[in-house]
């Protein structure tokens, strides 16, 4: 029985000069806070400040109305008839009733065959010069 409580007693007298040692190791570090975990806080996102160098608020009341659909189709059908197309090419181009994106695209429309012409007569003067060429090699 004494051997047993030997036994008890290194074994509780080791188990205390362990804690004993442990305590002292720790001691430091938990003062210095080495044990705890450190608090991160993670920054509220901040967008940066935008200045408004435009004091007045957006006017969109110089904007003209847009061409309705029914507008572009009576467009549609008037250019369909032959000579009138040609001279409401014009109107509508340099017109002073026009709204500006009609008047805008029948510009581009009249320049685009004004280019077509150009091209045409072209290739016409090359096809007639290269006939010509021809009929005098016989």
């Amino acid at each position: 029985m004494d051997n047993n409580n030997m036994y008890d007693q290194d074994k509780s007298g080791a188990g205390a000069e362990q804690q004993q040692q442990q305590s002292q190791f720790q001691q430091p570090y938990q003062q210095q806070g080495y044990y705890q975990q450190p608090q991160y806080q993670q920054q509220p996102y901040q967008q940066p400040v935008q200045q408004n160098f435009y004091q007045q608020p957006y006017d969109n009341s110089g904007l003209e109305e847009p061409i309705s659909i029914g507008e572009w189709l009576v467009t549609m059908l008037i250019l369909m008839i032959p000579c009138v197309n040609i001279v409401m090419l014009f109107v509508w181009a340099f017109g002073s009733g026009t709204k500006k994106s009609k008047s805008n695209f029948f510009k581009a429309q009249l320049i685009m065959a004004l280019v077509i012409i150009v091209l045409w007569l072209i290739i016409a003067l090359i096809a007639f010069a290269a006939g010509a060429s021809m009929l005098n090699s016989f």
